[in-house]
Formats: structure tokens, C-alpha cells, sequence
């Protein structure tokens, strides 16, 4: 049975004062039976891992990191490695997000490296993919997505999926109030999950969970989390307020 998740991305936001402030309000909201069976996931800034592993180690929130490198170790400044990650607690990390892919650079192979590092120390991946707005005009999309995912995932072993998490991010839909219609997200997500019952067969493809991620919000969250392929949201502007991150996870 695939697992319903709602991941709140804080990305550059939230001091440590005002990531107090918002652990605390979800806490509050996110606790005992709520939603069964649903994993809610944070990633707030590095500089906030630490305290916020801390607070939620007896909660059902789980933390993530937004990225890390594909080096265990090394002369790389300003780098967090995955061990550093998962010796303070935190055992999710996020990888592929289209700003990573955008801003700094980073590619389908670098990203199959640092999938590889972070299985390899132990750490749960958030794997983000998305086309951009001028793909989806030109009816691209979907041979962008499978490019993304083959080249970073597939060369993978079945047994790695169960530590493996899918995000599907239409990078037009982030941050600009367009969202993907519930049947567009249903369409790609339903693509998705045929490329790995081609690759890898009904047994992963059945169990694999994908989320998707484009300006999320309580308004629009339940239509998009209804569609029968949609299992959550890596939402977030709409994670940075308590009433609307706990809004979403209701809606799922």
C-alpha cells in the first residue's frame, strides 16, 4: 500500500525564532491519530536541522534536509554532507528540486550521484522532477520527465525504491499561483508510475509513493490529492503558515 505523505519545503525561509514558532503551531495540530497512516515531513534551512530533529523526535513529524553533496566527505565549503545529516537525526533528504537544478546548476547525473550517496548513508530521497513551462507548450513534458527519472533513478536495484520518495513539480506551476489542473497532475503522475512498472514491474510501481508540488494550498489541495495516482504534496509557500500546512495534511 503506497503511503500518503505531505512534505512542507521551507526552502530560504524561517529564522530559528520563527521556526520555533511554526514547529510549534503544527505540533500542536499534528499529533496521535490525525489522518492515520499519513507521514508529514519539514525541511527547513540547515541552520534549523539540529533544533528542529530535536523538537519533533517524539512527535509523527519527521524532518528533511533540503539537499546535501554527493561526497561523504571532503574541501568542499559551505557543503553539508549526509552523514552530518543523519548524526543529528535528520534521515530525509530532498534532492532535484528545480531550484537546485535551476540556480546551481545541477544535473541528472550529478543528482544520480548524490541519490547514490545518500542510500548509501542511509537517508530517504525526495526525488523532484519537473518540466519547464516552454515543454509543457510544446507537448515536450513527458519526455522530459522520463529523461529526468531514467537518468537519475533507473539504474537503480529494486529493494533502493523502498527508500525512495517521488515529486513531481511542474516547475511553471511553483511559485507563480498556476497550479497543474488535478487531471493534469493525475496524467503526469500516472505516467510516472507506468515507466516504473516498464522498468521495474507492478511491484514497485504499486508501492512507490508520488507527490506532487506547484502552488498547493488548501483550497485546491483535496481535488489534487483525490486523483487515484496523487499520494501528497511537497507543498511550499503554503508550509510557512501553520493554518494552511495543517489545512493540507487535513485534505489528504
Amino acid at each position: 500500500m503506497r503511503q500518503k505523505i505531505v512534505a512542507g519545503n521551507w526552502k530560504m525561509n524561517k529564522n530559528l525564532d520563527e521556526a520555533k514558532v511554526l514547529i510549534k503551531g503544527i505540533k500542536k495540530e499534528v499529533k496521535g491519530d490525525l489522518n492515520e497512516g499519513t507521514r508529514v515531513i519539514i525541511a527547513p534551512s540547515f541552520v534549523n536541522l539540529h533544533y528542529a530533529a530535536k523538537k519533533t523526535k517524539k512527535s509523527t513529524i519527521e524532518v528533511a534536509a533540503q539537499n546535501m553533496h554527493q561526497s561523504k566527505s571532503g574541501a568542499f565549503t559551505g557543503e553539508v554532507s549526509a552523514d552530518m545529516l543523519t548524526n543529528i537525526g535528520v534521515n530525509i533528504v530532498i534532492l532535484g528540486h528545480s531550484e537546485r537544478r535551476e540556480y546551481f546548476g545541477e544535473t541528472d547525473e550529478l543528482l544520480a550521484q548524490k541519490v547514490d550517496t545518500a542510500l548509501g548513508q542511509g537517508l530517504e530521497v525526495i526525488f523532484c522532477f519537473g518540466e519547464l513551462l516552454e515543454d509543457r507548450k510544446s507537448g515536450n513534458h513527458f519526455t522530459v520527465v522520463e529523461s529526468q527519472i531514467k537518468k537519475a533513478l533507473f539504474h537503480l536495484q529494486k529493494n533502493n525504491f523502498k527508500n525512495i520518495i517521488l515529486a513531481y513539480e511542474p516547475v511553471w506551476a511553483i511559485g507563480t499561483g498556476e497550479t497543474a489542473s488535478p487531471e493534469q497532475a493525475q496524467e503526469m503522475h500516472a505516467f510516472v508510475r507506468e515507466l516504473f512498472v516498464k522498468e521495474y514491474g507492478n511491484e514497485i510501481a504499486d508501492v512507490i509513493s508520488i507527490l506532487y508540488g506547484g502552488s498547493v494550498k488548501p483550497a485546491n489541495a483535496k481535488e489534487i490529492f483525490s486523483k487515484p495516482d496523487v499520494d501528497g504534496g511537497l507543498i511550499g509557500g503554503a508550509a510557512l503558515k501553520t493554518e494552511d500546512f495543517v489545512a493540507i495534511i487535513k485534505s489528504i
